[in-house]
């Protein structure tokens, strides 16, 4: 085995990965909130689709930028 294998997922995921992730978590859980709150009318499909919208949309915007971040830190980093 490499020793890429042997570590675990978390250590594997890239620094924007991880952020979007993290941010499309947090964006589940406000749908969960908004939606237990009465914002919306609470139906499975209603509450599945508002999961997964939030979720989605708050984890690739967040990866666009941190990715956006790393690539002009490198851009920055390589002599003219």
């Amino acid at each position: 085995m490499n020793e890429t294998s042997k570590r675990p997922l978390w250590q594997r995921v890239s620094g924007p990965a991880k952020i979007g992730l993290a941010f499309g978590l947090l964006g589940v859980i406000l749908a969960a909130i908004g939606m237990l709150r009465g914002f919306a009318p609470f139906t499975a499909r209603a509450f599945i689709t508002a999961i997964l919208i939030s979720g989605v949309t708050w984890g690739v915007v967040a990866w666009a930028i941190a990715q956006a971040a790393v690539s002009a830190e490198r851009d920055e980093d390589e002599p003219a």
